[in-house]
């Protein structure tokens, strides 16, 4: 025989491409079904299961992602040495969370083998974050950890941090609530992980495809149809996804061509892609994980959070559809054509009962009160057994890739949030957060416009280098605490103007403001309430919220500070320079990325303009009637305000009449109500009727 026959027959290495494959398949697999047992079924403690969740994504990501991607790196031998490096990071993480009983025995007291583990677990955190996610994480690490062993005590200011010792250090950075194994790994190991899984398993079961197929079936017939079928693919994809990027690309190859066949100019649906990928993860039922931290930041159920987002997300879609249908007016784009896609009923055939049974099965669980985790686990069945009743049968082969495309969407995500634990252990022990909303609420003198720029400006920079969800995490952890004041803060001020102020909580007036009591017993203006406010120190302001609101409000006020940065933290996908949805989408559109990036950041103003309901309206607090009546307004608001961005509605609008739909539409979203938003409405409709006569006239109307 041949020498190259035989070398042909031999088994692959562990070190070739096709053993790393089968070794990443083997760990993968296990993972998902690790994570599965122990959310459903274990009783498994919560610092060993994210012991053992970091472990097994450190060495999924040896395997898949290797130290340098070409040349040297790709030699056997250094692959030999990477995996044991990778192996050694996943022991040492066991050691860890084993080691806890011990250390508690000896009085809080490391030993050698400690400092071993937890030095591996560090150093392996920074460099399987600089894989994933590039070399912002690590650094900011870095800077964190020896900001509270070393120069802290070096900077001037409030900032100024006496330091601890690193023993100290070492085991709150192990063992602390918020630390590399506490809170947020939980978070990363039970619910974010279990819906990426079920994400994976509605991909593998046709859902995705379906997705599209069904956007292209309602949307696609519509002037500008194929930018709506973006729209509708890309939201609902996102929400199975959880990566905007991952979003763009899947279903971007599909949207982006047929939008240009339409006519939109090329950076324009690169920008409606990247758009809407990036409002996927603000769409209810399954939004993305930072969904999952907030719940845990605020002890607000999960179930909680997703009902009142229904409303602001359509509102984004809709805002992101608007510049769509501007677009499409200006640019001349066509419909799809009747050839173009199948009918209803075969789309439906196809991949409706294994989207449409397991997603309404899990809102189902979550509404009767079942934890995620539970209802996630129960979605996946449901996902396999609704896929028999397709084309696309989900047999053992295809569990087995769904199981590992779960773990693989994973890596970044589950390797990213242990590594944040230790910026947020810094964060807490040193007292940056509360000094940081200080500041803030400092430098707004109490405007809250004025927060959430700062708030929005700190939110790009920090999305320049980090993941919407990292980034989302630092800054609540930071700017949560101010925002939430200002808001009870408004509210407050809206309490004594109407005279509605409880008598427990003029107590705290009597203190600071005793000429003033008389005057809360009636209604006075805003600004004279304002000025009663102004006059109370902020100690007895937090006093006065504990007395005037009940516990209900103050935790619907502090989800709209967490929602409002949530939202913000978003911009980072679609805005420049750094915008990687969009330059993904640039890349499927071969347009310029720059020019790209601006047209997405243009596309998703819904971003900065439905925050502000957050904050000046009870878009969140508020019941269901209040609530609809906000929206009902707000969305004839957004769509004006598009048109006088793009100076385009139906027709092109002449300056003039772009002051006014600007004027009538930030009118209908400004917390006014009553007689001036239905006169505002009525302008609205009225300069509608009279834009779509001009021009085109009839033509334009039956379009």
């Amino acid at each position: 025989m041949r020498a190259d026959t035989i070398q042909q027959t031999r088994s692959p290495s562990l070190f070739d491409r096709r053993g790393l494959s089968l070794a990443a398949l083997i760990v993968g697999v296990t993972i998902s079904l690790a994570h599965i047992w122990m959310n459903s079924f274990g009783n498994v403690s919560t610092i060993h299961q994210n012991g053992f969740h970091f472990a097994g994504f450190v060495l999924l990501c040896v395997l898949v992602t290797p130290l340098v991607k070409k040349g040297w790196a790709e030699r056997p031998l250094f692959r030999a040495f990477d995996i044991a490096f990778g192996s050694m990071v996943a022991f040492a993480a066991l050691w860890v969370v084993n080691a806890e009983s011990a250390i508690y025995d000896r009085g809080v007291r490391l030993i050698w083998s400690d400092w071993l583990a937890g030095s591996l677990c560090i150093i392996g955190v920074l460099e399987f974050t600089r894989r994933t996610t590039g070399w912002i994480i690590p650094f900011l690490i870095v800077a964190s950890l020896t900001y509270i062993v070393w120069w802290g005590q070096y900077v001037p200011g409030v900032f100024r941090f006496g330091g601890l010792s690193p023993e100290t250090i070492m085991f709150r950075a192990m063992y602390g609530d918020d630390a590399m194994f506490g809170t947020i790994a939980r978070i990363s190991s039970t619910f974010v992980f279990m819906f990426i899984l079920f994400g994976a398993f509605l991909l593998k079961s046709g859902a995705g495809d379906f997705i599209v197929d069904v956007s292209r079936v309602v949307a696609g017939r519509f002037i500008g149809g194929p930018g709506f079928v973006a729209v509708m693919a890309s939201g609902l994809t996102g929400t199975i996804s959880g990566s905007a990027v991952a979003n763009t690309a899947s279903t971007g190859v599909i949207t982006i061509p047929l939008m240009k066949r339409a006519g939109f100019p090329k950076h324009f649906a690169g920008g409606v892609e990247a758009a809407s990928s990036t409002g996927g993860q603000l769409m209810p039922p399954i939004m993305g994980a930072g969904a999952f931290v907030m719940a845990s930041f605020t002890q607000i159920p999960y179930t909680t959070i997703v009902t009142v987002s229904i409303l602001p997300a359509i509102l984004y879609f809709a805002t992101v559809g608007f510049f769509v249908r501007i677009e499409a007016k200006r640019s001349n784009a066509t419909a799809l054509a009747e050839e173009d896609g199948p009918g209803f009923w075969e789309v439906f055939r196809r991949g409706g009962p294994p989207f449409i049974l397991p997603v309404g099965l899990l809102i189902g669980l979550l509404v009767y009160g079942y934890t995620p985790t539970y209802a996630a686990g129960f979605a996946i069945l449901t996902c396999i057994a609704a896929s028999w009743l397709t084309p696309k049968r989900m047999g053992p082969v295809k569990i087995i890739e769904a199981l590992e495309l779960g773990a693989r969407n994973m890596i970044m995500t589950g390797i990213l949030l242990c590594g944040v634990g230790l910026i947020v252990n810094v964060i807490t022990t040193a007292g940056i957060g509360n000094t940081f909303s200080l500041m803030i609420a400092q430098w707004s003198d109490g405007s809250m416009l004025i927060a959430l720029v700062l708030v929005a400006l700190a939110s790009l920079v920090l999305g320049m280098g980090l993941p919407v969800t990292a980034a989302y995490i630092v800054l609540g952890t930071l700017s949560a605490p101010a925002l939430n004041q200002l808001i009870l803060e408004g509210q407050t001020v809206e309490l004594i103007a109407a005279g509605q102020l409880p008598e427990t909580a003029k107590a705290m007036f009597m203190i600071a403001v005793p000429d003033q009591i008389a005057a809360l017993a009636a209604p006075m203006s805003m600004a004279e309430a304002r000025a009663i406010v102004d006059a109370l120190p902020p100690e007895l302001m937090l006093q006065v919220y504990d007395l005037a609101f009940d516990p209900a409000a103050l935790t619907l006020a502090l989800l709209s500070a967490h929602m409002i940065i949530f939202w913000l933290s978003q911009d980072s996908n679609v805005t420049p320079p750094v915008c990687l949805a969009a330059f993904t989408a640039a890349a499927i559109a071969e347009s310029p990325p720059m020019k790209t990036g601006v047209a997405a950041w243009k596309v998703a103003k819904g971003l900065y303009f439905v925050p502000l309901l957050f904050a000046y309206t009870p878009f969140l607090s508020g019941n269901w009637p209040e609530m609809l009546e906000i929206f009902a307004f707000a969305l004839p608001g957004l769509w004006a305000v598009s048109a006088a961005i793009q100076g385009h509605w139906e027709n092109r609008l002449h300056p003039i009449e772009r002051v006014l739909v600007l004027a009538v539409g930030a009118t209908l979203m400004w917390p006014i109500g009553g007689l001036v938003h239905l006169i505002a409405l009525a302008a609205f409709v009225a300069l509608f009727w009279w834009n779509v006569r001009k021009g085109s006239g009839v033509a334009t109307a039956s379009a």
